[in-house]
Parts: C-alpha cells; sequence; structure tokens
C-alpha cells in the first residue's frame, strides 16, 4: 500500500476502515442469500427463523474471515472468492452436522453460485468505480 493510499484507510488506530464496511457487505449478502430462500421455499418471514437458517452461514463467514485473514486485503476479489469457498463449505458442514438441517445437491450449487457472485461481485464492481476514479480507496 502506497502513503497515499495507508492514510486514505487507515484510520489514527491503525485499523483499516475498509475492514467493517467488507464485514458488513459480506454479511448483508449472506441474509440476503437466506432471506431468498426462505421466501421462495414459503417459510414464515420471521426475525427468529431468518437467523436460524443464516446461523450456519454466518458462523462459516466469521470463520473463513479469520482463515482467509481477510482484514488484510478486505476489498480484494480473491478475498472474496476465498470467502465465499470458504463461507459454503463450511456452511454446509454447518448446516448439516450441527445444525441437523439439509444439504441437498440443488441447495449446494445455488448457494455456491449466490454467494460467490455476490461476495465477489461487490468488490469487482468497487474495484471499477475505483478504477474510473467514481469511489475512493
Amino acid at each position: 500500500m502506497s502513503s497515499s493510499e495507508t492514510s486514505t484507510t487507515v484510520s489514527a488506530t491503525g485499523t483499516d476502515r475498509r475492514v467493517p464496511v467488507a464485514a458488513g457487505l459480506d454479511t448483508f449478502f449472506v441474509v440476503l442469500f437466506v432471506a431468498i430462500g426462505r421466501r421462495e421455499h414459503e417459510r414464515d418471514s420471521a426475525i427468529a427463523g431468518l437467523i436460524d437458517t443464516a446461523a450456519p452461514f454466518l458462523i462459516a463467514l466469521a470463520l473463513a474471515w479469520l482463515v482467509v485473514r481477510a482484514w488484510r486485503r478486505p476489498f480484494a476479489w480473491t478475498t472474496g472468492l476465498a470467502v465465499a469457498v470458504g463461507t459454503v463449505a463450511a456452511g454446509m458442514v454447518l448446516r448439516r452436522v450441527v445444525f441437523d438441517d439439509g444439504t441437498a445437491a440443488s441447495f449446494v450449487v445455488v448457494a455456491t453460485v449466490f454467494l460467490t457472485a455476490t461476495l465477489v461481485g461487490w468488490r469487482l464492481v468497487h474495484r471499477t468505480l475505483r478504477s474510473r476514479h467514481l469511489v475512493s480507496e
């Protein structure tokens, strides 16, 4: 990171201000995936049900962030790809083993496509906007 890049992204405490934004966007897309799935399968829309269904994927997202050390390059598309793979893999294991819920092949495919597209996608959109000087680092 160049010194000018550092000054725009690192706060006075030495932490990258982009980390909470990236973590928040990743969390948003995981919850969106669950909310869409619950709606499509006509499950109740109660918050408790949403949280229960999202739990394995949110835990997996946190684990993926730790394993990948996503805070080092939170906006890199490669970070998004690694986080997506980790979230899907660990989320499916947690869903099956810990939460005793289904992991049908079609569900795994849909989860993989949606989460990869969104967790990589928002980073690519940001990269494109940044290269056109429409957003700052």
